[in-house]
């Protein structure tokens, strides 16, 4: 009589090799991660986000994307990473650290740190490049996509689940070593590789993040009303006027803001960037409220050569600031 549960010694010998290859494909992505200049590898299985689902679906029905109708798009591919990349087995978390060692003077207009320098799209867009290259010469041809806020991905959600932190009441993704501070990227592949843990929320009863919040866009749920976020009405809002009940509570922030990361208690352990490429031009840290409102085109185009501040164009950025010198 046959019995079913017996496994043959080629089958055991099989396991351990796959496991021995799974690994080593492991601990070849972490170091090389690491050798590109990420702070944080974390590896999930791809597999569909079922508790994000219901949140998603909730957060879009009740109008928190306010006019940012792209994200009504693609909503399962939001969810399944093998809606990306078909047969996808892995995903990849990266964290690439942003935090400043010099910030703008207190008593001037703000700009969002994560865009002081370079737009990190291209940069964190190369260095993932390269990193696929590196898998493909280390493991052989694989079917592999890259992205860093480029394609409709819950990067905070995939980071969380790979371990790299958990998502705190701002929805920021917030490592237990060094805050918030942080680009996600992701690679997404039919390999199967070891898959880290998610970690417990650290938050606690800690509301600083919601109490700081000038327009009130934090809800107690861990939810952002992105309608009512500063950053929405200062990049993402388009047209000539903003909401004068909003703009009084802006906090002169121009183009983004950080208040609730600045006032997040797990900031406190945030290190200084090591990327060239995210260096301010001097002028963005050193001018007075009367020379940004006094900026030309010519020199938005110098100050921001490469930014992400691009994004809003110089139309916007003088819309912020009239918006905000009005109040």
């Amino acid at each position: 009589m046959i019995q079913e549960n017996v496994v043959s010694p080629l089958n055991k010998t099989a396991n351990i090799l796959n496991k021995n290859v799974t690994e080593k494909n492991t601990q070849f992505i972490k170091q090389k991660a690491t050798e590109l200049g990420f702070s944080f590898c974390g590896i999930s299985k791809a597999e569909f986000l079922e508790e994000e689902a219901p949140r998603l679906e909730k957060w879009l029905s009740n109008n928190m994307h306010g006019s940012m109708q792209y994200m009504e798009n693609h909503f399962e591919k939001r969810l399944d990473p093998t809606k990306l990349v078909e047969g996808s087995k892995s995903v990849i978390s990266l964290m690439y650290n942003y935090f400043p060692e010099k910030e703008q003077r207190k008593d001037s207009f703000q700009i969002s740190k994560y865009a002081y320098g370079k737009d990190y799209h291209f940069i964190i867009k190369d260095k993932l490049k390269t990193f696929l290259q590196l898998l493909i010469n280390e493991i052989g041809e694989i079917n592999a996509r890259v992205f860093t806020d480029s394609a409709p991905i819950l990067e905070r959600a995939w980071a969380k689940k790979s371990g790299l932190g958990w998502v705190g009441k701002n929805t920021m993704l917030i490592n237990k070593n060094q805050g918030s501070f942080f680009f996600l990227a992701e690679i997404i592949l039919d390999v199967e590789l070891q898959y880290d843990s998610p970690i417990k929320d650290y938050c606690g009863s800690c509301t600083a993040c919601i109490d700081a919040c000038p327009t009130n866009a934090i809800l107690p749920t861990n939810i952002i009303d992105g309608s009512k976020c500063i950053s929405y009405f200062t990049i993402e809002l388009k047209g000539e006027l903003l909401p004068k009940e909003y703009t009084k509570n802006f906090n002169d922030w121009i183009f983004g803001c950080d208040i609730c990361q600045d006032v997040c208690p797990w900031n406190r352990f945030s290190t200084p960037h090591q990327e060239p490429l995210f260096a301010p031009d001097s002028r963005l840290l050193n001018y007075s409220k009367k020379e940004w409102k006094e900026i030309t085109q010519d020199i938005f185009n110098e100050i921001f050569k490469k930014s992400a501040v691009k994004r809003t164009k110089f139309s916007g950025l003088k819309r912020n600031i009239e918006a905000i010198s009005k109040k």
